[in-house]
């Protein structure tokens, strides 16, 4: 027994000498988990905060303007603009640029001077609808608070609930359904894992085993290896697109309100930036384990988090949210639920979409210059 636990003792030290041989590996296991506790502590949260809300005065009274300004003081929403028409909503909402509209009646501020009951419009974006419920009632509170007041200026003890009211509508998710939010999100994030692993992993390998060399001393030409190694993977990814496309729209029931042609070449647009990072991975690792390790630490996991996969980007910390226009799944996550849920096409996605093809085109070929580098 004791002979035993010394030879597991001095396989257990071998271990350790050669993890502190590696030193990008040591690096890995030992203070990436620091570095993204740092970070990611601060952007996983689900508070909601500086809510965007637009408003559509139609009144332009002292009392309406007082209404507002109660918004604007509040931590809990962002007044973007204040416009003189519901027509306008469409492109607030559509491009997410708001995720509430408060429209204000004509006549509010004669109805609040007589003492008449008036009802207020509270318009919601509710794809995702964690969020929304929780800014609706923020809203409600505030409108109740408000109505609170002015019952109370008129006369002591009155009933605030019958002077303002707030009548509620939720858009493209009006159930509130946290699946027709999440799940497309899992179809972006099944891409990622998928086809950055397998391609980093796969050129990786050749790396271990001394093929790699012996392509590069072939007439074959630095693009046509690239080509010739990606584009298997990048197959795959679309028949991985189709499939839980198939199963999000006909099992779990996703409404697909946008073009299925358009979803298909977003699709092949974002598998340009998941494979480009792939080979980018493997031109910095010299292992399997590494490249493993460096893309779920380094990438996947600060991607999960930082995207607006699980956390509302709106809700993270001011120095945070800049980072996050490195993620190319933050990108992709807009165009998804747009096309799925909000039936939106390109004339309303297209800075997120040119942002998407400039990372993937920016990361390939980054990769492929570290990779003819090394080649040489």
């Amino acid at each position: 027994m004791r002979a035993g636990l010394r030879r597991v003792a001095h396989l257990m030290r071998k271990e350790l000498i050669e993890l502190r041989q590696d030193p990008r590996l040591f690096g890995i296991v030992i203070l990436a988990p620091i570095l993204q506790l740092g970070v990611l502590g601060y952007a996983a949260t689900t508070d909601v905060r500086d809510v965007p809300t637009v408003v559509v005065d139609a009144d332009r009274s002292s009392a309406s303007r007082e209404l507002i300004q109660r918004f604007q003081q509040s931590a809990n929403f962002v007044i973007v603009d204040v416009v003189g028409s519901t027509a306008e909503l469409d492109a607030y909402l559509d491009t997410g640029r708001a995720w509430m509209a408060l429209a204000i009646p004509p006549g509010f501020g004669a109805d609040v001077a007589t003492g008449r009951t008036t009802t207020l419009q509270v318009v919601a974006d509710g794809t995702d609808s964690n969020s929304t419920n929780v800014a609706l009632g923020y809203a409600r509170a505030l409108v109740g608070g408000y109505g609170q007041a002015l019952a109370a200026a008129r006369r002591p003890g009155s009933d605030a609930g019958r002077l303002v009211t707030a009548e509620v509508r939720v858009w493209f998710n009006p159930e509130l359904e946290s699946r027709d939010f999440m799940i497309p999100g899992i179809v972006a994030l099944l891409l990622l894992v998928i086809t950055t692993n397998l391609s980093s992993m796969a050129i990786v390998r050749e790396k271990e085993v001394g093929t790699l060399e012996q392509l590069n001393v072939t007439p074959l030409a630095r693009w046509e290896l690239i080509v010739g190694k990606l584009l298997p993977y990048g197959l795959i990814g679309m028949v991985n697109v189709v499939l839980v496309t198939a199963v999000a729209i006909w099992w779990f029931e996703v409404p697909m309100r946008g073009s299925l042609a358009l979803l298909f070449l977003m699709s092949a647009v974002y598998l340009l930036s998941t494979l480009g990072l792939g080979l980018f991975i493997s031109t910095i690792s010299d292992t399997q384990q590494q490249a493993m390790m460096t893309a779920t630490f380094f990438f996947l996991t600060p991607m999960i988090y930082l995207s607006g996969f699980i956390f509302p980007i709106e809700n993270m910390p001011a120095w945070i949210q800049p980072v996050t226009y490195l993620i190319p799944l933050r990108y992709f996550l807009v165009i998804l639920r747009g096309l799925f849920l909000k039936g939106v096409g390109l004339e309303t996605f297209w800075p997120q979409a040119l942002a998407l093809l400039a990372w993937g085109v920016g990361i390939l070929a980054l990769a492929t210059l570290r990779s003819s580098k090394q080649a040489r």
